[in-house]
């Protein structure tokens, strides 16, 4: 009943970070064409930062003497969390919100992928089918040399990558680091580096509506960043993981009704092609775990 409780737990933590993240996007989106990017990630960073480490304090949870393991992890877990933001934020610009965002959900392929060509984790046969047709369904996404392919589609192909080892390196944090900790050094990363390349940009002024969409960006990155980074550490990763699909059921609903946006048959049959193969992965994984662990416990003959 306890694992129960930490898989719901779990599954409801990536469910909310999923829709905290689409938020944020779409207001983020939504300033696409008053603000430059970096400016715009600058000014989130500025005023998300100080509100996290805030937070931190006051549970208790900002902590800075790390183990040495710990902090490698972190400054590499940070510099991954920056390109993460930049490809994809670009990409985001520059394309429709589902578009972007179907391209991004081939991300946990590509931690299985990653699993065993980096670590020699065995996937079996079937696993890597479903990772070879879950990336038939990008192609379908991305649809290179077809009428529907923007170059940008490149920058969210790029994110993912940068997505992949920020999962792998949280995973391999400590449990004594705090996600609070985690998130505040995140959020300073990203706006810091932003802060830096908005020095090579023209800014622009922000009216009273840019404002208030970057107050609601500030709000659900809040939550995003931390919802994210202890959603991947509750419960069992093989139930929990799949939640992050939802996401593309809010970029979805949230790309249509902000900016009446609504991908293509060739995009949405790719997005069913990349969900279903990731959900076909996680189950196989599993299942397998499952039954790993009924061996190991079995009493000897």
């Amino acid at each position: 009943m306890a694992e129960l409780s930490e898989n719901l737990r779990g599954a409801v933590l990536m469910t909310a970070s999923m829709a905290s993240f689409t938020i944020n996007d779409t207001f983020i989106k939504s300033l696409s064409g008053d603000l430059p990017l970096m400016q715009t990630v600058f000014l989130r960073g500025l005023a998300v930062t100080p509100l996290l480490a805030l937070l931190a304090w006051h549970r208790g949870a900002l902590r800075f003497r790390l183990t040495r393991g710990d902090g490698w992890l972190l400054v590499l877990r940070s510099l991954s969390e920056i390109l993460a933001a930049l490809f994809f934020l670009t990409a985001l610009y520059n394309m429709p919100l589902a578009n972007a965002t179907a391209i991004l959900q081939a991300a946990p392929l590509m931690v299985t992928l990653a699993g065993a060509l980096l670590f020699g984790e065995a996937i079996g046969i079937w696993r890597m089918s479903a990772i070879l047709i879950g990336f038939v369904g990008v192609l379908l996404i991305v649809q290179p040399g077809g009428e529907g392919f923007t170059s940008y589609s490149i920058w969210a192909l790029a994110a993912v990558l940068a997505v992949v080892a920020r999962d792998v390196l949280t995973r391999k944090m400590s449990g004594a680091l705090p996600s609070l900790t985690v998130a505040t050094v995140t959020g300073f990363s990203v706006g810091a580096a932003a802060g830096i390349a908005a020095l090579f940009e023209p800014w622009a002024p922000v009216s009273a509506g840019n404002a208030l969409a970057l107050g609601g960006s500030v709000v659900a990155i809040l939550f995003a960043y931390t919802l994210s980074v202890t959603a991947v550490r509750v419960g069992d990763m093989g139930f929990v993981a799949p939640f992050r699909y939802t996401g593309l059921l809010w970029a979805l609903v949230l790309g249509l009704l902000a900016f009446g946006d609504f991908p293509g048959p060739l995009t949405l049959i790719g997005s069913a092609i990349v969900i279903a193969a990731g959900l076909f992965t996680y189950l196989r994984e599993r299942r397998l775990a499952i039954r790993r662990r009924e061996i190991a416990q079995a009493p000897p003959r």
